[in-house]
């Protein structure tokens, strides 16, 4: 694996006007296409928020490439691979030199750059969203590789826009690493379920290893979700470690998808199979306000810790 990028000489100058216009428009993107990880976003200190929305717009654009607009132009699917390998060659470079012609790719490089994010996190993620364009089915290997670079590694890229300038024992950010991993895997998971319908129905896909749409139980539901419930739980006992400037914003996350577990859960099998299930607007209002006053989630049903969950449990999901 690569190191990390180094913080450049003179990294600590004022961004210019091209730094400041595309991470202008990775916000835009980010914010369109996500109401509720924009509301989360706003509950970051205003560095840490542009870190953030600067990685999650390059995720998205990825995201695009694999299942979005290419495919709506009718690119065939050796061509949706070149495009994909020619953001990751563009993102790396970007990582190197610090500039980009394309303006999300440029942002991503600067937070990058800044805060440490190196080829040992973006490799797993491009090497996932590849992925996406011959796997159809995984085993519990690849489902868990999947899930790391899809998810937990964003998740540890994010950690390191949180920790960007914090002192942290070696201890310390070990634990919160593993929440971050945690946390990642189970937004991924959640989503998985969710998107149940439309990732077999539209894309032919089904994450979850051993599952058959076409004949999903409720037995099958509830080892998914008491596999979510686990890497809730071991994210949730990390947050009261995350500095003040992230941590308002990761609770409200975190919380908006432990209610949308709950909903899946108490959805059956049968329509998780057909439909798509959503958290009311009221309700992710009020998720909102909990968080900004500084209420963190509670602890869910079991005891914090323990070994990481992994695809073998047959069971997981995304937001």
């Amino acid at each position: 694996m690569s190191r990390p990028r180094m913080r450049p000489a003179g990294s600590g100058a004022e961004p210019s006007l091209y730094d400041r216009v595309a991470m202008e428009t990775a916000s835009i993107v980010i914010r369109r296409y996500s109401t509720s990880f924009s509301l989360a976003s706003r509950l970051l200190a205003p560095p840490v928020r542009q870190h953030v929305e600067n990685i999650y717009a390059l995720v998205r654009l990825a995201d695009e490439v694999v299942d979005g607009v290419a495919a709506e132009a009718d690119l065939a699917t050796d061509e949706i691979a070149e495009r994909i390998d020619a953001l990751e060659r563009e993102t790396c470079s970007a990582m190197d030199c610090g500039y980009s012609t394309n303006l999300v790719v440029h942002a991503f490089g600067w937070t990058a750059r800044r805060v440490g994010i190196g080829e040992d996190l973006t490799a797993p993620f491009f090497r996932s969203m590849k992925a996406d364009l011959s796997a159809t089915r995984h085993t519990p290997e690849s489902f868990d590789d999947y899930v790391y670079g899809s998810a937990e590694v964003v998740g540890l890229m994010c950690l390191a826009a949180f920790l960007d300038g914090v002192d942290t024992s070696p201890a310390e950010r070990e634990r919160l690493t593993d929440g971050a991993r945690h946390l990642g895997a189970a937004f991924q998971k959640i989503n998985f379920l969710r998107d149940l319908a439309a990732d077999f129905g539209t894309l032919g896909r089904s994450y979850f290893p051993g599952i058959d749409v076409n004949t999903f139980t409720e037995a099958e539901k509830a080892r998914i979700i008491a596999d979510i419930d686990v890497d809730l739980r071991i994210a949730a006992a990390c947050l009261p470690g995350l500095p003040a400037s992230s941590r308002r914003a990761v609770a409200l996350a975190q919380a908006l998808f432990e209610e949308l577990t709950d909903r899946l859960r108490d959805t059956p099998a049968s329509v998780l199979a057909t439909a798509r299930i959503r958290v009311p607007s009221p309700v992710k209002a009020r998720i909102a306000l909990e968080a900004a006053i500084g209420r963190l989630p509670r602890p869910r049903a079991g005891t914090p810790g323990g070994p990481r969950a992994t695809g073998s449990t047959k069971g997981d999901t995304t937001q």
